[in-house]
């Protein structure tokens, strides 16, 4: 397993454009000095006496409210290695979790995949394990349809059989070098999966040219956009009118529609995004540079919902309780919190 600080310089590395800079501020000028009294001006009348000076008024200004306080989880849960991804199974009212166990892009065989309680507890830490009869290298994004859970896996989207665990094949992508998030049709008819389109070489992550978002229908995976203008194409989500996905080298939210072209491409304050989840008409997305999950819709503003979330990788969302789940990439935990 990869040390906490070396997993924080691999996942800055991994941004492929330039991270927005720092925004700074000016510093006000001071404020001209009262012209002094002489002894031949005019006494102040009343009125004049009951002005105010314009130092008074500036000191009468209202104080800017304090930050909001830190949020506090609802449930934390501990133990993991490496999650990468959390999915609320609706189903079965249970979370589960992605362990990529080592390094992102290493095809060791010994990821594994978590059940967790709604209520806190750690139901099973290693429900589906590489090297049991499993093939499950460095698991990222997953999503269920028709029974099925399916999980990104640096090349290939493993099956599982989302009761029992069992093993029901996998779906190669052509070319693909860093399989990364999944999202389904609500008819369970289509799975999208992102490829990043990188590699991890001597001197860390390089580009491979493979970038691209994929959609497999009836067991066959077709590319429905590609190239490098897709920026670090990492979360993704179905919405009604296309495929959201977020950038993590751009820090770009933006949809694809059916023929694949990018539309309402929007920022959020910071980059190096991950996990994206659509809630009606709005969009929860997670930020590294930020430490946050930001709430927003496409074409418009995204304001932080969550802060003080350290390495936030591919979020979840229960929807029966309202609550956002976060797993920790650096941190080997997972965070769940409440937003009505």
């Amino acid at each position: 397993m990869i040390r906490r600080a070396r997993l924080v310089s691999l996942a800055f590395s991994l941004a492929l454009v330039a991270v927005l800079p720092a925004c700074g501020g000016e510093t006000p000028p001071p404020e001209a000095p009262a012209p002094p009294v002489t002894s031949a001006a005019p006494a102040p009348t009343a009125d004049a006496e009951a002005a105010p000076t314009a130092s008074a008024t500036a000191s009468a200004a209202p104080t800017p409210p304090p930050p909001p306080p830190a949020p506090t989880a609802a449930q934390k849960y501990t133990g993991f290695s490496t999650p990468e991804s959390v999915l609320y199974d609706a189903d079965a009212d249970r979370y589960l979790v992605s362990n990529i166990n080592g390094k992102p892009g290493d095809v060791d065989n010994n990821g594994f995949i978590s059940v967790l309680s709604p209520d806190g507890g750690v139901t099973t830490l290693k429900w589906i394990e590489g090297g049991k009869k499993v093939k499950l290298s460095a698991p990222k994004g997953m999503g269920i349809a028709k029974g099925v859970l399916y999980v990104a896996d640096i090349t290939a989207v493993r099956m599982f059989d989302v009761k029992t665990g069992a093993p029901k094949g996998d779906v190669a992508i052509p070319g693909a070098t860093f399989l990364n998030d999944i999202a389904t049709s609500a008819d369970g008819s289509k799975v999208y999966v992102s490829d990043t389109g990188i590699k991890f070489g001597e001197k860390g992550p390089e580009a491979t040219g493979s970038e691209a978002v994929w959609v497999i229908e009836k067991g066959k995976a077709k590319a429905i956009a590609k190239g490098k203008d897709l920026g670090g194409a990492n979360g993704v989500a179905v919405v009604d009118n296309g495929i959201v996905v977020v950038g993590f080298g751009s820090g770009e939210v933006y949809r694809l529609d059916d023929k694949g072209k990018k539309q309402d491409a929007s920022k959020t304050p910071k980059g190096m995004l991950d996990g994206v989840v659509s809630l009606g008409d709005s969009l929860l997305v997670s930020s590294w540079d930020g430490a946050a999950v930001y709430k927003g819709k496409l074409g418009g503003t995204f304001d932080a919902v969550l802060t003080d979330q350290k390495s936030p990788a591919d979020i979840g969302y229960d929807t029966k309780r309202s609550r956002v789940l976060i797993p920790h990439f650096t941190e080997d935990t997972v965070e769940t919190y409440d937003l009505k």
